[in-house]
């Protein structure tokens, strides 16, 4: 870890005022001084410091993949447990885009939209994003859950007519960014129109919003709190008002006077919800103190464990009555994809996800989602989002190449470890 820009403000607003005072009978004043500063210096407006951290992350960001090789994928299909390595890291540098369209409204907000692009940094990872590995075919897998079972029929003929199977070599940057699929260009446009697939497809080239935040300037306590998303105040993906909420910060920074006895919320739109984090320790990074946060076992936890999560168990089914964690169903904000997300290697999920397949290896130490946050500014200064891609999937009789599989999957693609140093 660094000390990047962010450093300033610490330093300069923190530091500097405690320099000045001189004496026990001056803390009072020293700490209307410190205040003072904080509450100037971290409102969301053109001239200040935070400003300048908030237009373009203060951090360098970076997004590291390892992709999910099949070592045995045909002996799957004839009804075998797959056989998974990882491969990587391969890492791209993000979120280096200024943010745009900003807007200073009336009523103390902001309203923004965060572009995304993606560069490759080859220094960084073990190979080029060309290189090729044996995945799921995302295409394959996902039909059975968004096309009518009416149309099933057509799926296995246009499988085989492709030359296509339930997997297929890639290379990273497909995988990620997207391709152009023989199998869903096999598929009559009424059934599925857009013929490109991949994990994060479309990425480069899009925004992210609109985001309306609060600027502080009114109250300091409510300075990057995420106020509407997409021009809603809440969401629209789940069964209760309760999940829907958008509450938090997007993490980048948090209100000043971080309580480490309160959990510290934000809403991330790739997982279509807010979630919070939990004091875990606290430590010093070149002589500035660091509260640790991290995403709890509970925040994925089966409504069983955790009745806050009653209403984002959506499938019966697939959660076995809602008695399955660790995984989050994402198919009401991804256009019906089967896609659920995790923790890297299934950390917390429940026995009957893991047993499923052979390779992971959870961990907490390199699975874990934190951010370490600075408590008197709120700036966080170093954080790993962890996050893992899965697709669900299940045997059929009516496509050959699902016919035989063992068991319903849910399968990994890839995990990524989304770092600010």
């Amino acid at each position: 870890m660094c000390c990047n820009k962010k450093c300033w403000l610490i330093a300069g607003t923190v530091i500097g005022a405690l320099l000045v005072i001189l004496g026990g009978v001056l803390i009072p004043v020293g700490d209307i001084i410190i205040n003072g500063e904080i509450d100037k210096e971290a409102v969301i407006e053109e001239g200040t410091i935070a400003y300048e951290n908030w237009i373009v992350p203060g951090s360098t960001v970076y997004r590291q993949f390892w992709i999910f090789h099949v070592s045995n994928p045909n002996e799957v299909i004839e009804g075998a447990k797959p056989i998974l390595q990882q491969k990587g890291p391969y890492t791209y540098l993000v979120r280096h885009l200024p943010k745009s369209n900003i807007t200073q409204n009336t009523n103390n907000t902001v309203t923004f939209y965060q572009p995304n692009e993606a560069v490759f940094q080859r220094n960084m990872s073990i190979g080029s994003d060309d290189d090729e590995y044996t995945v799921l075919n995302l295409a394959v897998a996902a039909a059975p859950g968004i096309i009518s079972e009416m149309f099933l029929g057509i799926v296995d003929s246009a499988i085989k007519q492709s030359n296509s199977s339930l997997f297929q070599k890639r290379s990273v940057r497909e995988v990620l960014w997207g391709y152009r699929d023989p199998f869903l260009e096999a598929i009559p446009n009424f059934i599925i129109s857009d013929k490109t697939t991949g994990v994060f497809y479309p990425y480069n080239g899009t925004a992210d919003g609109p985001y309306v935040v609060f600027n502080g300037k009114d109250f300091i306590q409510k300075v990057a709190l995420i106020t509407r998303y997409k021009r809603q105040s809440t969401l629209s993906y789940w069964s209760d008002d309760y999940c829907d909420m958008i509450n938090g910060t997007d993490a980048a920074s948090f209100p000043p006077s971080v309580d480490k006895n309160l959990r510290l919320y934000f809403f991330s739109s790739e997982i279509c919800r807010s979630i919070y984090g939990e004091f875990e320790k606290e430590y010093k990074l070149r002589g500035i103190k660091l509260y640790r946060f991290v995403v709890p076992k509970l925040a994925l936890a089966s409504p069983l464990e955790n009745p806050d999560n009653h209403c984002f168990c959506t499938d019966l089914l697939i959660s076995r009555n809602c008695t399955g964690s660790g995984v989050l169903d994402l198919r009401a904000c991804q256009g019906g994809k089967p896609i659920f997300l995790s923790m890297p290697h299934f950390l917390y999920a429940s026995d009957f996800i893991l047993d499923s397949l052979d390779g992971l290896s959870p961990n907490i130490e390199e699975h874990q989602t934190f951010v370490d946050v600075e408590p008197i500014t709120g700036f966080t200064m170093h954080f790993a989002k962890r996050l893992q891609v899965n697709v669900y999937f299940n045997r059929t009789d009516k496509i050959e190449v699902l016919s035989k599989l063992q068991s319903e999957f849910m399968f990994p693609v890839v995990w990524l470890n989304e770092v600010g140093i």
